[in-house]
């Protein structure tokens, strides 16, 4: 009943957690990650033994064409997470998330269109919108490259599509709104707020405090990269997956202090500032394409559903196992 997966960025917060629920559900999954000589596979070594018995685990670069079409080879599905994300790095070092994002991207699609792959699923991000010029944000939304990371994204997303309408390779596009949750980066805003309070900081450092956004809790995002798999539909076309809730950076903030019970104040670091051009300040998901297409609602929907996502990511991020992973003093970009 389910055939070969290839998720590539497997090691990663959210590829971590698509990896146990795809193996949960029985695919047979191949897990790329990132190849590096310490043997690590990021958050994939902190999986149960029952997941990690259950998965091939491929070291590897997806900028490297000949080892992507290797590793594509009998596989019904890919699954396209791998990318570089952090905004602030790709300020200093663009290059990177060209070779990364729009090459490697390229790379797996060729090597799909090799195989005969069944579905490509491609990885978009909601800061392919830039700041809304309208709410909520649909598909139909212009896509502004307010970053070298969201201009990556851009060229990734167009490259996927334009392998559909030129190869017919079987692309969708999957666009998640602001992902949060247990394992997430460091320098992602929620557990920077999280992580500097549990470190025993009672002013906490950030950088703009107005800009908006719609935070999706993992298991949604999860459930709808799950979505887009079973689906017959949705080929050639972008949808977004989010909560179509917006709340502000402050307000957050406040939020999660009241969750953890703490009283905090907030002191701006400029460091964490984006060029005010760059800076996205709006972002809303109209979520009814993915409701239509792919039959996918989100979980954790609106002040409810975002303060149970927050309280299991701040039971996830007080666990002292937990903490280990980061150092939370330090500014990451």
């Amino acid at each position: 009943m389910y055939k070969n997966v290839l998720l590539t960025g497997a090691d990663g917060f959210i590829g971590s957690h698509l990896t146990e629920k795809l193996v949960a559900e029985g695919y047979n999954v191949s897990a790329l990650v990132k190849y590096n000589s310490q043997n690590s596979w990021g958050w994939l070594d902190t999986a149960p033994k029952e997941i990690k018995d259950n998965v091939n685990v491929i070291p590897g670069d997806i900028r490297d064409p000949h080892f992507v079409n290797t590793v594509t080879k009998n596989q019904n599905y890919v699954v396209h997470l791998a990318a570089l994300i952090a905004i602030p790095y790709s300020y200093i070092a663009p290059m990177s998330y060209v070779e990364t994002n729009v090459s490697g991207t390229l790379n797996l699609l060729q090597a799909s269109r090799n195989s005969n792959v069944e579905t490509f699923v491609q990885t978009s991000t909601s800061e392919v919108y830039g700041t809304a010029k309208y709410v909520p944000i649909d598909e139909k939304h212009p896509l502004q490259g307010q970053s070298p990371y969201s201009a990556s994204k851009i060229g990734s997303d167009m490259i996927a599509e334009s392998f559909y309408r030129s190869f017919d390779v079987p692309v969708k596009i999957i666009r998640p709104f602001n992902t949060y949750g247990p394992r997430q980066s460091a320098r992602a805003v929620i557990p920077t707020i999280i992580s500097q309070i549990n470190s025993g900081a009672r002013t906490i450092r950030m950088g703009d405090l107005s800009p908006t956004r719609d935070f999706n809790y993992i298991d949604d995002t999860v459930s709808g990269f799950c979505s887009a798999l079973k689906s017959e539909n949705g080929f050639g076309e972008a949808i977004n997956i989010g909560s179509n809730y917006e709340i502000s950076i402050e307000h957050t903030i406040k939020l999660i202090a009241n969750l953890m019970d703490t009283e905090i104040e907030v002191e701006q670091d400029v460091t964490r500032l984006r060029p005010p051009k760059s800076e996205v300040q709006r972002l809303w998901c109209d979520n009814s394409k993915a409701r239509d297409t792919l039959n996918w609602s989100p979980a954790y929907s609106g002040i409810a559903g975002f303060s149970e996502g927050l309280r299991k990511t701040i039971a996830w991020f007080s666990l002292e196992s937990n903490l280990k992973f980061y150092k939370s003093g330090i500014y990451n970009l």
